[in-house]
């Protein structure tokens, strides 16, 4: 397989998006780190991924930190040796008018969606560079093209494709590849605490499918994670259903 004994670690994996990720990767072969703030939830991933024969360890650290990043990518290398993948997946929403927006409300979403996403990025960027290979993979969300009640949203997760374009351009003479996954409607934990109204006016804007899988956008992380796809860096493929095509 393309990423088996590949070492990866995945921001945000203690469940939804993130876990479906990787538990995809650890199927396939790789050694995965599972990272999230909520230490019960990493133990809960960890532990699954290992009982179905896979290999994982689990690191809590608050991305937004960035010694504490520096500290879990020494400890991914100290335990397997290199950091091949990332993935960046940790993020959050507050979702509201532009009218009702605070400060703390913009902070808290671009300082974990984006610079979070930067310091992990940063640092992996050092271990790839000197070993001449890596992929890192950012999930952004369709909501960079835009969304009502989403200006903090929407800000970090455009900030994620223009981050993926810059990175690639750094590191595409290193042997590092920079991509970046843009979700759609998922099914996740998230999606059902939505009314059911909010719900059925979400999908009924859907051209497709009404709803994604969270292994929709697991497979797209590991065509990007893959050998295969060592001639494609600072590319955003939307995972959405077509949900992308129109704006409103």
């Amino acid at each position: 397989m393309q990423v088996k004994d590949r070492v990866a670690l995945v921001t945000g994996s203690g469940g939804g998006i993130g876990e479906g990720i990787a538990k995809k990767l650890a199927g396939c072969g790789a050694k995965v780190v599972v990272n999230d703030i909520d230490g019960a939830k990493v133990d809960r991933v960890v532990a699954e991924i290992n009982a179905t024969g896979g290999v994982a360890m689990g690191i809590v650290v608050d991305i937004t930190n960035l010694a504490e990043v520096e500290s879990m990518f020494k400890k991914t290398v100290e335990q397997f040796g290199q950091i091949d993948i990332l993935v960046n997946n940790a993020g959050i929403a507050r979702d509201k008018s532009i009218r009702k927006l605070t400060e703390e409300d913009w902070d808290v979403v671009l300082n974990v969606n984006l610079k979070g996403a930067f310091f992990c990025a940063k640092v992996a960027s050092g271990y790839m560079r000197e070993q001449g290979y890596g992929r890192i993979i950012n999930i952004s969300s369709r909501a960079w093209l835009g969304g009502m009640g989403q200006a903090n949203y929407s800000a970090s997760k455009g900030g994620i494709v223009s981050l993926t374009r810059t990175i690639a351009l750094e590191l595409g003479k290193k042997g590092v590849t920079v991509n970046c996954i843009a979700p759609g409607l998922i099914d996740t934990p998230l999606f059902h605490i939505l009314t059911p109204e909010i719900q059925e006016r979400l999908k009924s804007k859907q051209p497709g499918k009404d709803i994604g899988t969270v292994d929709d956008i697991a497979n797209g992380v590991l065509f990007f994670a893959g050998e295969g796809a060592g001639y494609i860096t600072g590319q955003t493929i939307f995972v959405c259903g077509g949900r992308s095509l129109f704006a409103g």
